[in-house]
Order: structure tokens, then C-alpha cells, then sequence
């Protein structure tokens, strides 16, 4: 029955998201040379998925073959599945953006009112959020209604081993692993894309010729609209359904884990119910939340706004998380280490994840905010040189990284006293419970970084332009908010997945133990905490190698007789297809990484070796993540700062212009690509190792 009303949740999620792809698409583009520019971007953006999916589409059925034949038989399609799930919702939330940036920029051309031209914008961005959290739902509840719900003492194998695993967690586990390799190519992928174009149109506009950002006159502007489709859309709604399918699903196997064996199974059935059940109030709420913002007359100040709707998100998803809590849980439930305060501990461990998450955002948001002190202290170090800018923004990323970790450290206390990993598990669920209206905010941004785009380079009045700027800069801060909460998540996720994999790889009578003084796991945690470094190096060298091929292509271009002029229009396609090639070549190698490698150190050196790679790698992505985020977001809106005039004498074009331009170059790669993929990573890491957990029990060479 709790089955049924939760697809009618979804169902009604959906039926909202179809009425403001409807809706957006009735919009007015604009003139004509506006709907042009939207064409050449809404076409760029589709091709390149489709040619990333080529590649995607085959590392993934051959993973899901392996998966059925030496896992589990039915693993590989729950693991299509996942990455059916993932692929759909970042096609759908780029699509839908790519309609809605034109059409923001042309309600504020024609209404030059910044409360309306937000309302589209979030409309866009709803259809992403909301679709992330309803497809994420829809797919792992039609897996457990179609194999009968989690069996605690299922057994099962693969087509061509006997292993012994429960089919029913294994299901899920290879469901979240789907979402999460499409995450990974779309994040790796798209990142590099959209940076290099990204930064090599800043290098070419505002460094080499002194030209406005978004000149048409410079080829690799069209490329750098697409980007902020194909990965701060796309790779970004994938991630987040990667999030949050993550900690649901960490959730449910901790509750078969912890409560499976219990005589009766009432708990167990309780335990397991809950977490669905939070996820879609959770989904409830963000529709009452984006409905509200839909509805209410909005303001000239868009941040009260968006913080209003996720606050509402918020409230509502306490309240729903509470009388689940209630209906569900025994009211006979003792007072036990599992549950320190009865049938409240699932609720309170819920509400702290909710806490922290807010938490985080008001954080993050002091920290990259232009209408804050750090931002406007690094905008003003930009008049001492661009050295003094790198060194400033260092420092701000560095600071930020202390309060945001001390509020996930006291969730996890606190949520692990109250109800064990158990309770771990719903704090990391609770933060991404109203996921839907934290994307559709996230989603904001890039809509109205487009809309300034076309604003720009289709020669629409200034007064629009200084709409779509406000706008844009609100919604870098929104975004920034988004990867901590991403983060955040992630950090409560991994605890959940790395007990979780200790227990699963103890089958038995052996108690689940994790020795952190072994030298064994200090030889993988040191390893773990290394490979974050690499995989971070990776990134920035594959996307600045890309921004230096651009820019020198730009260029080439820019030389020909005639386009400086504005004579002759760039070739554009040469560059979008340049950015392509480049970001799809260098995208297969660190997608794959995570995969690979608590495989080889599981076959190899066994649990502790594992675990130890699984931790180090944990408490080194959460500050580098967290740093990442918040210091390309401050270099980015210190940059916009200056550019607004709020700086006196250092406007546009100013050496203090150059020097802020120059952090921001350095903060792209940051926030959009390194930082971003991070969290994907360990998660990535740890759901590979609970799910191979039977075959690393099995066949371990040493360990």
C-alpha cells in the first residue's frame, strides 16, 4: 500500500514537471537573431550526449554483463537500470534549460523586471530538480515492488558462479553503481568541456583583446554556452540523482544489515519502510515549495526567494519526516543502543542531516556570496595584483572547510549515538530528502548564466544584461550551496557504505571490526588519500590542456580578416567540436579509476586493504571538495563584483578587472570540475566495494 501512494507522489512530480516543460516551451524566444543563438546551443548540447553516450552506453552493458554473470543474474539490469534512470534525467534537465535560457533573457528583455525573469528561470530549474528526485525514486521502488521487497536471508549468484550474496541488497547496490558511472562520465566529461571552452573564452575576450565576455566575435563563447548545459545541467542533475539514490540506498542496506536478523521482523520491516517513506515526503515538500515560489509575487531580491522555497522544502519534509516516524515504528519500540530515544531517533537523525544541510548552504553562502565580507574582501585584493587574488582565495576556500566539516562531524556523533549507522544512514538521506528544490536552485544558475550570455552576445539592451548578471551571480552562490550539500551528503554516505562493506564482507558470526591501526589499512588509507590527489590532478590537467588548445584556436580565428571587425562570423562549430573531441577522449581513464580500483585492492590485499583506501580517500575528498567549491565560488563572484561597479575605479577592463579574472580562471576548474566530481568518487568507490564485497570474500589473494 505504501508502495502505491508513494508512485502517486512521483506520478504527480512528473505531471508537474510536464506542465512546466509545457509551459516554458509556449514562452516567446525573443527576436530572431536570439532564437538562433538558442538553436545553435540547444543542437551543440544534443550532440554531444549523444556522442558521449556512444561510449557510455558500451562500458556500461559490458559492466552489467559481468555484473549478471559473476555477481548476481538479475544485478546487470539493475544496473541498467540505474543508468537508464541517470541518462534520462540529465537529457530531460538539459533539454528543458536549453529552452528556458533564451526565454529567460527575453523576459527580462521585455519586462526588465527581476522577480518575473526569476520565475523562469526556476521554472527551467524545477523540471531538473524535481525529475531528480522522482526518477531516482520511481526506479528503485519498481526494483523492490518487482522482487518482493528486501529478503534479509535471500541468497543468490551469478550465471556462471555460485556466490553467496542476498539478490535483494545486491539489486540495490548495482541500481545506485548505474546512477553513479553515468554520473562520472557526465561529470568528468562535461566538466572538462565546459571549463576549457569556459576559460578559454575568458582568456581570449577579457586577457588577450579586451573584449566583452560574451562577444560573439570570440568562436569559443557558443562552445562555453553549450558547456554550462552539458555538464552544470546535465552532469549535475545526474550527480545529484547519483546522491541521492547513494544514501537511499545506503539507508536500506544498513537497515537489513543492522535489524534483519531481529526475531519477528517487525523492526526490520519498519527500518526498511522509513527511509522510502522520508524520501517521499521529501518530494511532497519540494512540490509545495516550488509551488509556493511559482505562485508568490516575487521580489527584486532573488536570493530571499530561492532560500524561501528551500526553507518551506525543508519545513514541510521535517514535519512529514515526524508523523512517518510515528505510523511507522512500533509503538512498543524499547529504548535501546539502536534507538537511544525510541521512535523519535530515525526522526532526529533525519532532521539533523536536514539541520546540516541548511547549515552548510548558509555557510557556503557567506563564503562565496558577493553580498558577503570574504567576497568583497577578495574583490578588493584584486587592486594589489593577480597574486595577491590567488593567495586571498586560498585562503577563504582553506577557512570555509572548518565549519561545514564541524556540522557534518557533530550529525555524525550525534545521528551514530541516536541509532548507530543506522541512523548515519537517514542523516545522510535526511540532507538530500528535498533534493528536488536543491537542484531546481542549482539549476537556476547556469539558466541565467546562459540568459546573460545571450543577452550579451545578441546585443540586447544593457539593462537586461544587468538582470541577467544579478541573477547570475545569485545563482554561483546557489550553486555552490549545491555542491555542499552534494558533499555533505557524501560524507555520511561513505561512513554508511564503509561499515556497511565491513559487514557484508564478515559474513557470519564474525563481528563487523574495521582495525584502523593495522598497518594494512594505514598502507590503503594513505594510498586513498593519494589517489584523491591524483584523480584531482587529472582533472585540472585534462581541462587546461583542452582551455589552451581552445584558446589558441580562438586565436587563429580571431585573426582572420574581418571577425574582430565583426564582419565575419567565428567559426563556432570548429571549436564546439574541438571541445568535444577533447573532453570525450580524456573522459574514459578517471571515470573508469574509481571502478577499478577497490577491485584490484580488494582481489589482491582483501578487507582492510579496502577499507583503509575507502576511508583515506574519504577524509581527504571532504576538505579538498568543500575547498574546492567555495574558493572557485568566491574568485567567481569577486569577479562578478568588480564587473557590477561596485568596486570604485576598478571596473571592466581595469588591471584589478584582469587580476579578478585571472582567480576565476583558476576557480573554474575548482569549483566545476574537480570539486564537483569528488563526491562521486568515494561514493563510487564504496558502492563498487559493497557490491563486490561476496567476490572479495571469496576470492582475495593475500588479504
Amino acid at each position: 500500500m505504501i508502495f502505491y501512494l508513494l508512485l502517486c507522489v512521483i506520478v504527480l512530480a512528473l505531471a508537474y514537471v510536464l506542465f512546466n516543460f509545457l509551459r516554458i516551451r509556449k514562452m516567446k524566444e525573443g527576436t530572431a537573431e536570439m532564437s538562433e543563438m538558442a538553436g545553435i546551443i540547444r543542437s551543440g548540447a544534443s550532440t554531444f550526449l549523444k556522442t558521449e553516450y556512444k561510449t557510455i552506453t558500451i562500458v556500461v552493458i559490458a559492466v552489467a554483463i559481468l555484473f549478471s554473470l559473476f555477481v548476481e543474474r538479475t544485478s546487470g539490469v539493475t544496473f541498467l537500470a540505474g543508468a537508464c534512470m541517470s541518462s534520462i534525467v540529465c537529457i530531460l534537465g538539459m533539454r528543458s534549460a536549453t529552452y528556458a535560457n533564451v526565454r529567460t533573457a527575453n523576459r527580462a528583455r521585455e519586462t526588465l523586471s527581476i522577480g518575473k525573469t526569476v520565475k523562469v528561470a526556476l521554472c527551467g530549474g524545477s523540471i531538473s530538480g524535481l525529475s531528480v528526485q522522482a526518477f531516482g525514486m520511481l526506479g528503485l521502488i519498481a526494483i523492490l515492488m518487482i522482487s518482493g521487497g528486501i529478503q534479509p536471508g535471500a541468497a543468490g549468484g551469478g550465471f556462471l558462479t555460485s556466490l553467496d550474496v542476498n539478490p535483494s541488497i545486491v539489486r540495490i547496490t548495482t541500481y545506485s553503481l548505474g546512477c553513479s558511472i553515468v554520473a562520472m562520465f557526465n561529470r568528468v566529461a562535461g566538466g572538462n568541456y565546459t571549463k576549457a571552452a569556459d576559460i578559454s573564452s575568458d582568456i581570449l575576450a577579457k586577457l588577450r583583446h579586451d573584449m566583452p565576455e560574451d562577444d560573439s566575435r570570440v568562436p569559443n563563447v557558443v562552445a562555453d554556452f553549450i558547456g554550462d548545459n552539458v555538464n552544470d545541467i546535465a552532469g549535475n542533475c545526474s550527480d545529484l540523482l547519483e546522491s541521492f539514490v547513494a544514501t537511499l540506498a545506503a539507508a536500506l542496506m544498513i537497515a537489513a544489515t543492522a535489524f534483519g536478523n531481529i526475531e519477528g521482523g517487525e523492526l526490520f520491516g519498519a527500518a526498511t519502510l522509513y527511509p522510502l517513506v522520508l524520501a517521499g515526503g521529501g518530494l511532497l515538500s519540494c512540490l509545495i515549495g516550488l509551488g509556493f515560489a511559482a505562485i508568490r509575487k516575487m521580489g527584486d531580491n532573488p536570493s530571499k526567494e530561492l532560500n524561501l522555497a528551500t526553507y518551506f522544502s525543508a519545513g514541510f519534509t521535517v514535519v512529514f519526516g515526524l508523523v512517518a516516524a510515528f505510523l511507522i515504528f512500533p509503538e512498543t519500540l524499547e529504548l535501546t543502543d539502536a534507538f537511544k530515544v525510541g521512535r523519535l531517533s530515525p526522526w532526529i537523525c533525519a532532521v539533523l542531516g536536514i539541520v546540516s544541510g541548511v547549515a552548510i548552504g548558509i555557510i557556503t553562502e557567506y563564503y562565496t556570496s558577493a553580498d558577503c565580507k570574504p567576497t568583497k574582501k577578495l574583490s578588493e585584493m584584486a587592486t594589489e595584483g593577480e597574486a595577491f587574488v590567488i593567495t586571498k582565495g586560498d585562503a577563504i576556500g582553506s577557512r570555509s572547510c572548518l565549519l561545514p566539516i564541524a556540522v557534518i562531524a557533530i550529525s555524525l556523533l550525534v545521528s551514530g549515538f541516536l541509532c548507530g549507522t543506522y541512523g548515519i544512514a537517514l542523516a545522510a538521506l535526511g540532507m538530500l530528502s528535498f533534493v528536488g528544490t536543491t537542484v531546481s536552485i542549482d539549476a537556476f544558475g547556469p539558466i541565467a548564466d546562459n540568459a546573460g550570455g545571450l543577452a550579451e552576445s545578441c546585443h540586447l539592451d544593457e539593462n537586461v544584461r544587468v538582470i541577467t548578471d544579478k541573477l547570475d551571480s545569485v545563482g554561483n552562490t546557489t550553486a555552490a550551496i549545491g555542491k555542499g550539500f552534494a558533499i555533505g551528503s557524501a560524507a555520511f554516505a561513505t561512513v554508511s557504505l564503509i561499515v556497511a562493506f565491513v559487514g557484508a564482507y564478515h559474513a557470519g558470526a564474525i563481528e563487523p571490526v574495521l582495525n584502523i591501526a593495522n598497518f594494512i589499512v594505514i598502507a590503503g588509507g594513505i594510498l586513498g588519500g593519494a589517489l584523491i590527489e591524483y584523480f584531482s590532478a587529472l582533472l585540472t590537467d585534462n581541462t587546461i590542456e583542452s582551455a589552451r588548445l581552445m584558446a589558441d584556436e580562438g586565436d587563429r580565428q580571431l585573426s582572420v580578416p574581418g571577425v574582430l571587425e565583426g564582419k565575419v562570423h567565428p567559426d563556432y562549430n570548429r571549436c564546439i567540436e574541438m571541445a568535444a573531441r577533447q573532453a570525450l577522449k580524456k573522459m574514459l581513464f578517471p571515470s573508469v579509476l574509481a571502478l577499478f580500483i577497490p577491485i584490484a585492492g580488494g582481489l589482491i590485499f582483501g578487507l582492510d586493504f579496502v577499507g583503509g583506501i575507502l576511508i583515506g580517500a574519504t577524509i581527504t575528498a571532504i576538505p579538498r571538495a568543500i575547498f574546492m567549491g567555495n574558493s572557485g565560488g568566491a574568485f567567481d563572484n569577486a569577479k562578478k563584483y568588480i564587473e557590477s561597479g561596485a568596486l570604485a575605479g576598478h571596473g571592466k577592463g581595469s588591471a584589478a578587472h584582469k587580476a579578478a579574472v585571472t582567480g576565476d580562471t583558476v576557480g573554474d576548474t575548482r569549483k566545476d570540475v574537480v570539486g564537483v566530481a569528488l563526491d562521486i568518487f568515494i561514493k563510487m568507490m564504496s558502492t563498487v566495494a559493497n557490491t563486490l564485497a561476496p567476490v572479495l570474500r571469496n576470492f582475495t589473494l593475500i588479504g
